[in-house]
């Protein structure tokens, strides 16, 4: 009943652009933190964007600055990552994650998981 479900993932040439979007299955994640993390193979995962409930405050990783946008609709229960100007080292999974406390991010944690999307970005 709980989900959040990533879509807009692909494939996509350097410096090209795709909009990611997470819908979430309740009405409860509308007053929840979002973030979107992402995990390419062999590394950690990493925080890529935050967004707090109300959308008034975000957050981003320093590599994808001035690149990647997040933003939500919690009419909709969905949250969105704008990525332009993709780099290669930007291919990874994707995952949307939702949070009680924005801080729990922080920690590189969070309250629920989606099952993440692939974006593949060739040189």
């Amino acid at each position: 009943q709980v989900q959040l479900v990533e879509s807009g993932g692909g494939l996509v040439q350097a410096g090209g652009s795709l909009r990611l979007s997470c819908a979430a299955s309740s009405r409860t994640f509308s007053n929840y933190a979002m973030g979107w993390f992402r995990q390419a193979p062999g590394k950690e995962r990493e925080i890529v964007a935050v967004i707090n409930w109300s959308g008034g405050i975000t957050t981003y990783a320093d590599s994808v600055k001035g690149r990647f946008t997040i933003s939500r609709d919690n009419a909709k229960i969905t949250v969105y990552l704008q990525m332009n100007s993709l780099k290669p080292e930007d291919t990874a999974v994707y995952y949307c994650a939702a949070a009680e406390l924005y801080g729990s991010f922080r920690n590189g944690g969070a309250d629920y998981w989606g099952k993440g999307t692939l974006v593949t970005v060739s040189s």
